[in-house]
C-alpha cells in the first residue's frame, strides 16, 4: 500500500499555523512577516512529517526549475577535484535545488552539446568548473546565462568567479619550513604556464624575503608536474654540494617524486630533508610514509560557494554583485617537516 503524500495542508495542520505561513516559512519569502521561530517551527514539523515541497508548481509560479547545471573539463573523471562537486551538490541540495553534472573530458564540441542540454532543461543557472586554476573566455554559449566559474576567472567581471589563493598556499608551505629553521629551502615548480606556477613562485619568493632570506635561482627548478617530474626535479637539487634541508613542492604528485630521490641518495624523511606539497590528495600525501605535510586546495569549499553565489545571484539580483573570490588554503601537517640536523 502506497503512502499518502504529505501536503502542505497536513504540515500547516501539525504545525498549527496557516497554509500561507507554512508557505512563507518553507520558501524564505521575502517581505514575509512571521518569526524566525515560526520559522524553524514549521520547518521542524515538516521534515517530521515528510513534506516534499511540490517543486513543479512552486517553479511554475516562480519561474524556476530549481535546476542547477554544473559543467567541467574533467572532474568527474579525475582523483584531484571531485570534492568541488561534493559541495555544489551539497549547497544545491541544502537550497532545494538538483544539481545536474556534466563532464566533457576536454572535448569543446562536446561541452557545448552540454551546456545546449542543460538549457533545454531550463536550468536557472549554470556553474562552469574547470579541474585546475585557469584563466578562460567565457563560452557565447552561456552569454546572458547566470553562470559563476569554479576554479578558473575571467576578463569579464561581471562574471562571479572562485579560486585558490596561490601565492598564499605557497607562503604558508614556506613559512612552515622556516618555522621549523629550515634557511636553504628548495623549490620544486610545475613547467606549465598557468596561475598556480606563478602564484607559487610569488609565494615562495615572498616568504623568503619576509624573513630575511636572499632568494638564490639556483634553488628553483622546474618539470612536469607529476612524480617523475618530482623525482628529477629533486635529484637535481638534492645532488648539488650545498643541497637544500627542505623541498616545498609545487604539487603532493611532486613530492611523492621528491620522496623517491631522497630515497635513492639515502636521505632520510624528514631527519635528513623535509618536504611539503600543495593539494591534500588522500591518496599520495596520506599513504606516503610519512605521512607529507601539504597546502590543501579548498575544493569542497569553493564548490559550495559557487553554487551559493549562483543562487544568491538568481534570488536577489538587485543585492547580490558579481564577485572575484579567492580562498585561502589550510596546511594539513604530518610527519614530513623537522628541524634541520644543523641549524
Amino acid at each position: 500500500m502506497v503512502a499518502a503524500r504529505v501536503g502542505i495542508r497536513d504540515v500547516a495542520k501539525a504545525a498549527q499555523v496557516s497554509v500561507t505561513t507554512v508557505s512563507h516559512a518553507l520558501n524564505d519569502r521575502r517581505g514575509s512577516r512571521i518569526s524566525a521561530a515560526t520559522r524553524e517551527h514549521v520547518r521542524s514539523v515538516a521534515e517530521g512529517l515528510g513534506y516534499a515541497p511540490n517543486r513543479l508548481a512552486s517553479g511554475l509560479r516562480n519561474n524556476r526549475s530549481y535546476l542547477i547545471g554544473l559543467v567541467s573539463d574533467e572532474i568527474a573523471t579525475t582523483p584531484f577535484a571531485g570534492d568541488m562537486i561534493l559541495g555544489a551538490q551539497d549547497a544545491a541540495y541544502e537550497r532545494g535545488c538538483v544539481l545536474m553534472m556534466l563532464d566533457s573530458a576536454r572535448d569543446g564540441e562536446l561541452e557545448k552539446r552540454q551546456v545546449s542540454t542543460l538549457l533545454q532543461h531550463q536550468v536557472d543557472g549554470i556553474v562552469y568548473a574547470r579541474m585546475y586554476h585557469q584563466r578562460i573566455d567565457l563560452p557565447a554559449e552561456l552569454a546572458g546565462i547566470p553562470t559563476v566559474l569554479l576554479d578558473a576567472f575571467s576578463s569579464e567581471r561581471e562574471v562571479s568567479s572562485v579560486v585558490p589563493d596561490e601565492v598564499e598556499a605557497a607562503r604558508a608551505a614556506v613559512w612552515f619550513l622556516i618555522g621549523a629553521g629550515h634557511r636553504n629551502v628548495g623549490f620544486i615548480n610545475n613547467v606549465d604556464d598557468i596561475p598556480a606556477t606563478h602564484g607559487r613562485l610569488a609565494g615562495y619568493q615572498e616568504a623568503l624575503k619576509e624573513n630575511g632570506i636572499e632568494f638564490d635561482p639556483a634553488m628553483v627548478t622546474a618539470a612536469a608536474s607529476v612524480a617523475y617530474g618530482g623525482r628529477v626535479a629533486a635529484m637535481e637539487l638534492l645532488s648539488r654540494p650545498s643541497r637544500p634541508t627542505a623541498l616545498f613542492c609545487f604539487n603532493d604528485q611532486m613530492a611523492m617524486g621528491a620522496y623517491q630521490a631522497a630515497g635513492a641518495l639515502g636521505l632520510r624523511i624528514p631527519q635528513d630533508l623535509s618536504v611539503i606539497g600543495i593539494d591534500n590528495l588522500e591518496l599520495i600525501a596520506g599513504g606516503l610514509w610519512p605521512g607529507l605535510t601539504t597546502v590543501a586546495l579548498p575544493h569542497y569549499g569553493m564548490g559550495r560557494w559557487a553554487v551559493t553565489q549562483l543562487l544568491d545571484e538568481i534570488e536577489k539580483p538587485d543585492e547580490v554583485e558579481p564577485v572575484q573570490m579567492m580562498f585561502d588554503c589550510p596546511l594539513v601537517q604530518r610527519g614530513s617537516v623537522a628541524p634541520p640536523l644543523q641549524i
